[in-house]
């Protein structure tokens, strides 16, 4: 560091230090601003998990709906005839069929609802977050939900389908972030889920998958297969499996809502900091003439005025931080659980920089239109 540097991060922390309690404030508010912008991200993430982790957390690469589900796998109904039009599909290397429905079931002595994702045992739809147990090797088999395990959905635990000749399936495994809907989920062959299909609609004759799960040829670009498959087979709308997550509609409407939250902590932000160095530089009007009239060059003025601005937001955002991880440790919100992912956390204290360098712009302007001559008129 220079001389010249130096004494601009001098100048800048002895005066931090003089005006402790306006900085202190300043820091304080952002660091709270932080924490809610974080904790509600937090929270975000946690609830599109619990939405849509069962398909998120599967080894299908391509879902394909019924065109007027409009992306809701609850209300995706598909023919057999269509299921053979996809397989047949130039670039589809397999298929397979996906049933889900909620259900009410008996799990550890009370009544609850539960989703079940019937799939082919050992194909497309099997889940891919298994921590603990096997995958169902046979009818009446599932995996649930690790965040269920102790409301009955546990290891060894049965759960009974509400329904005269509904089946009993036992949890022979747990998966992590693999639930739907925020609701208990489990993953059954799709015997397993026609049986219960058909245990509470005893007068169907015939059960139709939700999804058809496509595998690929090597090589198969998956945006121009969807394409293919939409303009092969009527009445379908093909999928990637992050097509099919970012389009759900609850994650739609959900992230809709957070985002709009979350740009308003931003704005605050930016609001706040320019008015308080705008404000703080005015104040300061008189000194900094003085010393542009001693030949402090502008530069030099500006620079002070960033470092306090990086020193300030530097310490707001490390206290926000402190905040959000006490907070998802030791205040977990309901049955959701609650993450900061490094990446959000990275992009939202670049962005908190980046905004408050733009924040300090009006300051910079002023201090740059600082006419030392002002120095010899009488402030009178």
């Amino acid at each position: 560091m220079s001389y010249v540097g130096f004494v601009a991060v001098w100048l800048a922390l002895r005066e931090i230090a003089r005006s402790k309690g306006r900085f202190a404030l300043l820091g304080g508010a952002i660091g709270l601003l932080v924490f809610l912008n974080l904790f509600q991200q937090a929270l975000l993430n946690g609830l599109v998990t619990d939405f849509i982790g069962a398909v998120e957390n599967q080894n299908s690469p391509v879902l394909v709906f019924s065109e007027q589900a409009r992306k809701n796998v609850e209300g995706s109904f598909l023919s057999q005839d269509q299921a053979d039009a996809i397989a047949a599909v130039e670039g589809v290397a397999d298929t397979a069929l996906i049933g889900q429905n909620t259900f009410t079931v008996l799990a550890g002595g009370d009544d609850a609802d539960a989703v079940l994702f019937g799939y082919e045992l050992g194909g497309l739809g099997e889940p891919t977050a298994l921590v603990e147990g096997t995958l169902p090797q046979g009818a009446n088999l599932a995996v649930a939900t690790e965040a269920d395990a102790d409301a009955g959905f546990g290891i060894g635990d049965e759960i009974t389908i509400l329904a005269d000749g509904g089946p009993v399936i036992t949890v022979v495994g747990l998966a992590s972030e693999s639930r739907w809907a925020v609701t208990p989920t489990l993953f059954v062959s799709y015997e397993t889920f026609e049986a219960a299909q058909l245990a509470v609609n005893p007068g169907s004759e015939v059960v139709l998958p939700s999804l058809v799960a496509v595998q690929p040829d090597d090589g198969t670009d998956l945006d121009a297969l969807t394409d293919a498959i939409d303009a092969s087979v009527p009445g379908t709308e093909a999928l990637t499996n992050q097509e099919a997550i970012d389009g759900n509609p609850a994650v739609v409407n959900t992230s809709q809502s957070f985002n709009i939250i979350l740009t308003l902590g931003f704005v605050v932000v930016l609001v706040v900091v320019a008015f308080f160095f705008l404000i703080l530089t005015v104040q300061k009007a008189r000194p900094l003439t003085l010393l542009r009239a001693v030949g402090a060059p502008r530069a030099f003025l500006v620079r002070n005025l960033v470092i306090q601005i990086v020193l300030v937001m530097a310490a707001g955002i490390a206290a926000g931080l402190v905040l959000t991880f006490l907070a998802v440790v030791t205040a977990p919100v309901g049955d959701v659980a609650i993450s900061v992912r490094p990446s959000t956390a990275i992009s939202t204290v670049l962005t908190l920089f980046v905004l408050a360098l733009i924040a300090g712009i009006a300051s910079i302007r002023r201090v740059l239109r600082i006419d030392p001559i002002d120095a010899t008129v009488d402030a009178a």
